[in-house]
């Protein structure tokens, strides 16, 4: 890659990969940000209640891959779940029988990450693992990821997939608890790759029930600029592993800087993620 490529400034999925590919229509991990089902409600392609429903795409589960350039990011807009885990291994033979580089991203099942492992460990030099590990606190991911796997089983399944010697790297995008910190050190040691740390974008205020609203207030202090300037100087003195800003944080950054100045460590300079 050169390093016009290196520094150009990218967002969403094209910050981790050239393209991306998915084989189903929903996600039954159902969490409450997810901007696919967002879209997919928007766009009429599903509804509130459908949308945790997945509905396999045969089109792309029967597809013949060829070789892609750059990497390609599976799945994007659903989840590797022990109900769908057939049809994407499946997906995932023929992307990586054609030589292509995958990140596999996931709110890791630790049965499922055990069965990937096992079943392209001659490809593991195609492959990293990102997954995504949002709190430490079983009550937030709950809430906010209802029924994707809790925080113990998703560490689990990194430290099965670091000492299977796969490539791993972590999303804390959204990170849930107002200070992440002891979430990263707890990651850290089995992270080979990056560390990733973004805000939640979209942030509901509308038709909240009694039970809801206390999250959402929460939440929108972990994104004041006084707690992300905070974090950022703790980040900084972290050196156990690579640790990357989102663009959702990047953008915030950018316009505080307009109105004071900020001294951003060289370390979090907007860069694309580094490829295999």
């Amino acid at each position: 890659m050169s390093k016009c490529e290196k520094n150009k400034i990218t967002s969403g999925t094209k910050e981790w990969a050239d393209s991306n590919v998915n084989c189903y229509f929903g996600c039954s991990n159902d969490c409450r940000y997810c901007y696919a089902k967002k879209m997919a409600i928007r766009f009429k392609r599903k509804t509130e209640k459908s949308w945790k429903l997945m509905i396999p795409n045969e089109k792309v589960i029967n597809r013949n891959f060829k070789k892609r350039q750059g990497r390609v990011m599976f799945p994007s807009s659903h989840d590797i779940t022990p109900s769908s885990l057939n049809s994407c291994i499946i997906v995932l033979k023929r992307l990586l029988n054609a030589r292509n580089e995958v990140l596999i991203t996931t709110k890791p099942n630790l049965s499922c990450i055990k069965i990937i492992c096992d079943s392209f460990f001659k490809f593991k030099s195609l492959i990293q693992f990102r997954f995504t590990i949002t709190s430490l606190d079983n009550d937030l991911l709950k809430f906010w990821e209802p029924n994707a796997p809790r925080f113990e089983e998703r560490l689990e399944s990194l430290k099965y997939a670091y000492k299977s010697n796969y490539k791993t790297s972590v999303s804390i995008e959204p990170f849930l608890d107002k200070n992440p910190i002891p979430l990263i050190k707890k990651l850290a040691p089995f992270a080979t790759e990056s560390i990733w740390i973004g805000k939640m974008n979209y942030i509901n205020r509308n038709h909240l029930k009694a039970n809801e609203s206390q999250f959402y207030k929460k939440l929108r202090k972990n994104y004041k600029i006084d707690n992300i300037i905070s974090l950022i100087s703790e980040i900084n003195k972290i050196i156990e592993c690579k640790i990357n800003l989102k663009d959702s944080i990047i953008i915030l950054l950018s316009k505080h800087s307009k109105e004071k100045s900020l001294d951003l460590p060289n370390k979090f300079v907007k860069v694309k993620d580094s490829y295999f």
